[in-house]
């Protein structure tokens, strides 16, 4: 009854946790707004510069910390769960960097800028590319091993793309656009680009979310989920998609945020359990939990100008990720003492 109860009241904490941190972000910003006031703007009612502040400028980015942060976390829970190891990441495959690069290059050619609609547009097909050009060099039985190494030949080469088309900028204001937008940011985001990316996102999840019950067969072993009549090769072309989906539609609009797909599982793995297919809710609610409270912070923090929310997830993310790793080498050596 205990483990019941726990895998139960996890998710509703986390979800309480969520509404209260949203309607913080509402409230925070260069004019202070009070609960009560961020409340009444929301339904509209209160003052109008209050509702427009509320409704036009801070709602959108909200919803996007509280989207995206969802979409990473999940999606770290689903790569760890299809990979069988906590250090996996949704940047693995080399969506992220691919999608980096579609939106990059348009802005690098003049096609558009940061703030337009064709970004996420561009983002998302360098995430499906990066799809296509992994199964093409992969296969489509291809293994675990051969599927990540793939993936990291097509993260290097994105990343050098990227690297490529910042130093092809027409003008130095490009290049320092692109950079800026890198750093991964929610800044001066609207309604249009909560329409674009949302849809991409949710197919993401409804993608992940469908295939939860075959990760709980893969923790048996490849051949034992085989037997139980699990497609392997059907499954992780399933989890891949899905992630390039809602990763592509995620950077396309927020730029790169790293490490919150790597963290949010593992905040909710010792709360509920090993089994990966209950830890899909809890790590999407934590990884939006963890990009909201960033994004709050990084406009509380006092500084000139809004420190960009990745700087800031980097920051927090990477001492962990050290941590992780120092945590797995001391089991490996304590399972290799005789």
């Amino acid at each position: 009854m205990a483990p019941s109860r726990s895998r139960l009241v996890v998710p509703i904490a986390f979800a309480a946790l969520l509404a209260l941190l949203f309607l913080v972000s509402l409230g925070i910003g260069p004019v202070r707004l009070a609960p009560w006031t961020v409340a009444q703007a929301l339904f509209g009612r209160g003052d109008e510069t209050a509702r427009i502040i509320v409704a036009e400028i801070r709602l959108p980015r909200a919803i996007l910390s509280v989207a995206i942060g969802a979409m990473l976390g999940l999606s770290g829970a689903a790569m760890q769960g299809l990979l069988r190891n906590p250090l996996a990441a949704p940047s693995l495959f080399g969506a992220p960097q691919a999608a980096a690069f579609g939106a990059v290059a348009t802005i690098s050619l003049g096609l558009t800028d940061a703030l337009s609609l064709w970004l996420p547009a561009a983002a998302m097909v360098g995430a499906f590319v990066s799809v296509f050009l992994l199964l093409a060099v992969a296969g489509r039985n291809a293994g675990l091993t051969l599927l990540i190494l793939a993936g990291l030949a097509i993260s290097s080469l994105a990343g050098a793309a990227t690297a490529l088309a910042m130093n092809l900028a027409p003008n130095p204001f490009a290049a320092l656009e692109i950079a800026f937008w890198l750093l991964g940011s929610l800044e001066d985001r609207s309604m249009r680009h909560v329409a674009m990316t949302l849809p991409f996102i949710a197919a993401g999840a409804v993608i992940l979310f469908a295939n939860r019950n075959a990760f709980r067969a893969l923790t048996l072993g490849e051949d034992a989920a085989a037997s139980l009549g699990i497609r392997v090769a059907r499954l992780r072309l399933a989890v891949i998609a899905g992630v390039a989906m809602g990763i592509g539609g995620a950077v396309a609009v927020a730029g790169t945020i790293g490490f919150v797909g790597l963290v949010a599982p593992h905040l909710v793995r010792p709360l509920v359990g090993y089994d990966p297919a209950r830890l899909l809710l809890p790590a999407a609610l934590a990884g939006a939990c963890l990009l909201t409270a960033a994004d709050i912070a990084v406009r509380i923090i006092p500084s000139t100008t809004d420190i960009k929310v990745g700087v800031l997830t980097a920051l927090i993310g990477v001492p962990f990720f050290l941590y992780l790793i120092l945590r797995e080498r001391r089991r490996l050596g304590a399972g290799l003492l005789p």
